[in-house]
């Protein structure tokens, strides 16, 4: 998987969270991001997983601009956050198996032996 992000800002009224970052993750590259509070990694990983939209730039995932196909962009990725809000008494394993059970997904421990791979 190959992510390309072009000069990525993001606003909130006057405070930006982000300003201007590039980056280019390579299909096979283990790339973590760090920072202190309000660096905007979260910000960061909520526009790639089209969780929110970019004020300024371009993020490419897979070569799907996530503006422009943000379902092409969510078939390739998946973006589980710190806390999920909804369900704070369930484990990790709990909550993948509720979500793929809304979603239908067949062969769920497949799909788990791919992710464990990476």
């Amino acid at each position: 998987m190959s992510i390309s992000i072009k000069n990525i800002s993001k606003t909130y009224g006057k405070q930006k969270a982000l300003d201007d970052v590039s980056l280019e993750i390579k299909s096979g590259e283990i790339v973590g991001l760090l920072g202190p509070n309000g660096a905007g990694k979260s910000t960061l990983m909520k526009i790639i997983s089209c969780y929110i939209p970019q004020t300024e730039g371009q993020v490419e995932v897979m070569g799907h601009n996530v503006l422009e196909e943000p379902i092409a962009v969510k078939s390739k990725i998946g973006y589980l956050p710190e806390s999920n809000a909804l369900y704070h008494e369930m484990y990790v394993k709990e909550y993948l198996n509720f979500v793929a059970g809304i979603f239908k997904i067949e062969n769920k421990k497949e799909h788990w032996r791919t992710f464990q791979r990476i």
